[in-house]
């Protein structure tokens, strides 16, 4: 284990303590009042500490974010390395096919000589005593010449072609492999990830996770707010394409369907599961992950955007929300939570990227 991993895990397990020792019933430190009663329950972690359990598990669930992306690009990549994997195999197929049929003339062009008493054509054509028998077997002879050099040749390059497309299988076998550990390795990190997650917000009493909840809120509020009172919600006045609002919609109607990482529906979806599915629903297949929406898709300023439209959050592109207009967004947040409508500002915005080319709509 890394030290920038077993760094994460103390910062975790001591968090957990600190609430677990905060929480604990009958601390007075030096507290001259009587200890209270058996009923009186235990405290409350104080805010502050909350405070820090909250962006802890925000960090936890961004980690997590991150190798759900690693997951799904490796999963993409296996996909097209499979596809790739079974049309180099019907290729092998056909030209085994053709190698077999190619060494059936060779060989009934073999007999036919053998029939002939074992002279090549030349031999038979000296022998000849008829002169246009000569011109005719002159001409036979030239024409087998040429059909024998090229069945030589489309048997070379038959052969050649198989050695390749095996080459080129093998080589894309090693890449599934090698997609197949990626997509292990970045599973390990999702569940370790949610796994510290939980076994946080689980040492937090009933009380305690329900204003953690509201700090997040409270969080989130505060970061709309914020981006709305730059004025910017009165320069965003774009209208949806037709195959925006056709995204919109599809979208929309996940709305309380549950997070899981790697979902691409129907029942349940990560960010970029929601949108990709959303924009082929509309007619537009865009890249699987989020990062991918990011360097692949068009970029658009956040004033110019529409309904449809993606927004690209944290520097490291690792979340993807869509755009429903009125400074809104739909997306999946992330473990233990559901599809939701939230603010476009709530998170700090990457930018903004457009799937499709279409004109808004009036």
């Amino acid at each position: 284990m890394g030290t920038g991993k077993r760094g994460l895990i103390a910062t975790a397990v001591a968090v957990v303590c600190a609430v677990t020792v905060l929480a604990a019933p009958g601390t007075a430190f030096a507290n001259p009042t009587p200890s209270p009663t058996p009923s009186a329950g235990p405290a409350l972690a104080p805010a502050k500490d909350l405070e820090a359990v909250r962006k802890k598990l925000d960090t936890l669930y961004r980690a997590a974010g991150r190798a759900t992306d690693e997951y799904n690009a490796a999963e993409e990549k296996a996909d097209k390395q499979s596809t790739e994997v079974v049309e180099l195999a019907k290729k092998i197929v056909k030209g085994q096919e053709k190698l077999r049929k190619l060494k059936d003339r060779a060989g009934a062009a073999a007999a036919a000589q053998y029939r002939g008493g074992g002279l090549p054509p030349e031999a038979h054509l000296v022998l000849s005593d008829d002169p246009q028998d000569f011109l005719d077997g002159a001409g036979r002879v030239r024409e087998g010449h040429h059909a024998t050099k090229g069945l030589l040749g489309e048997l070379t390059r038959t052969q050649e072609d198989l050695e390749q497309y095996a080459k080129d299988a093998s080589a894309q076998l090693k890449k599934l492999e090698a997609g197949r550990k990626a997509k292990a390795a970045a599973q390990k990190k999702i569940e370790k990830q949610i796994a510290q997650a939980e076994k946080l917000e689980s040492a937090l009493q009933q009380e305690e996770q329900e204003r953690l909840a509201e700090l997040e809120k409270e969080a989130a509020n505060k970061a709309q707010t914020a981006w709305l009172d730059s004025g910017i919600l009165d320069e965003i006045n774009g209208k949806a394409s037709a195959q925006g609002k056709k995204a919109v919609k599809y979208a929309t109607a996940q709305i309380g369907k549950p997070y899981q990482w790697g979902a691409e529906g129907p029942r349940t979806y990560d960010c970029s599961g929601l949108t990709s599915q959303a924009w082929i629903s509309a007619g537009r297949g865009i890249p699987r992950t989020s990062q991918e929406q990011w360097k692949q898709l068009r970029h658009v300023d956040v004033q110019d955007m529409r309904p449809g439209d993606l927004i690209i959050y944290f520097g490291d592109a690792s979340h993807v929300a869509m755009y429903i207009g009125d400074g809104a967004i739909v997306h999946a947040p992330r473990p233990g939570r559901t599809v939701t409508i939230a603010g476009a500002g709530s998170m700090p915005i990457l930018g903004v990227v457009r799937p499709d080319s279409g004109t808004g709509a009036n």
